[in-house]
């Protein structure tokens, strides 16, 4: 890997070099090693979505092949639009899977720009060609199953594409382009889309297996929920306190996390005198929330404390383990 790397460094400055010696400057060791980081991080970056992408598609092939399919349960969204049709005219869903997704292809390169819509193409045409290719055991004909474990493998696979950088249900893309357009929510918007397409599923094929369906859409979108924010549950924390330094020695040396302390202004009174307070932010695990609390009030019982859920972190101590005590 390392010498594959180098071979693209080599190629990618040979010109600058070559151009600098000419004008008598050479490349820094600096800028040198600075190109080669940049590309590792892209390079790696890129096997890394790729992977994610790959894992997604097969995960949703085997929701649909190994349960959806043949039990005739659909989904919400793009995937449910294309398995109402495919069970209604017999198209393949493996061409419909395509054909229903290009309008949000193109409506995500004008929104999230090309670099998502050429992943998505990738793969959306991926889940398509394995769905056309690859052969999967059907795994149960129990209606409860299907629609739970169709729904799990189906959220999976759409959970680990977004992971991956792309998306192989284009309808969040529309969701978020009319959400900017009408001035709702983006949640709102998947709700009437789903229920159009639930009503559609009850009056076409029948309200049993619309039903099951809906279950396969919980159970899809509970799984999606899990993958893309992870197993643990962050709490960003919020402490305004006169105790401050003390709490945040606190937070470093019992709890074993990070903290950013931030200068505020503290108001109170009737007449809204102000006071200048250190304000300090955390991150902690749900788990780590009651201990927190308890140390927090040894020192001080009145502290302000805000409390507010974080859907994922990146960087800094809340991904390393805590101290034990």
């Amino acid at each position: 890997m390392k010498q594959f790397l180098r071979k693209l460094i080599d190629v990618s400055t040979r010109v600058p070099q070559a151009a600098a010696a000419e004008g008598g400057n050479k490349i820094s060791p600096y800028r040198y090693a600075k190109s080669y980081r940049e590309l590792t991080i892209t390079v790696r970056r890129l096997f890394r979505d790729l992977f994610l992408m790959t894992a997604g598609i097969f995960s949703a092939a085997f929701g649909f092949k190994g349960f959806l399919l043949t039990n005739e349960f659909i989904d919400g969204g793009a995937t449910g639009i294309s398995l109402l049709i495919s069970f209604l005219t017999k198209i393949p869903l493996y061409l419909l899977i395509i054909t229903v997704n290009i309008p949000f292809i193109i409506l995500g390169y004008k929104i999230m720009g090309k670099a998502f819509a050429i992943k998505t193409m990738i793969a959306i045409s991926g889940l398509a060609l394995v769905l056309a290719t690859v052969n999967f055991p059907n795994v149960t004909n129990d209606n409860l199953l299907v629609a739970i474990f169709g729904g799990f493998f189906l959220g999976a696979g759409i959970g680990l594409s977004v992971r991956g950088g792309a998306v192989i249900d284009g309808t969040e893309i529309l969701a978020i382009y009319l959400s900017r357009k009408l001035g709702t929510t983006i949640g709102d918007i998947i709700i009437l889309i789903n229920v159009l397409i639930f009503s559609s599923a009850a009056y076409f094929l029948s309200i049993e297996i619309a039903l099951y369906s809906m279950i396969t859409y919980l159970a899809a979108s509970k799984t999606l929920d899990f993958i893309i924010e992870g197993i643990e549950e962050y709490i960003g924390v919020t402490i305004v306190s006169s105790h401050s330094d003390e709490i945040r020695q606190m937070i470093i040396d019992k709890m074993g996390r990070g903290c950013t302390v931030y200068t505020g202004k503290k108001g109170y009174g009737k007449k809204g005198e102000t006071k200048d307070v250190d304000i300090i932010y955390t991150v902690i695990t749900r788990l780590e929330i009651n201990k927190l609390n308890t140390e927090i009030e040894k020192i001080e019982p009145d502290t302000f404390v805000v409390m507010s859920s974080v859907k994922d972190t990146k960087g800094g101590m809340i991904k390393k383990r805590p101290l034990k005590h």
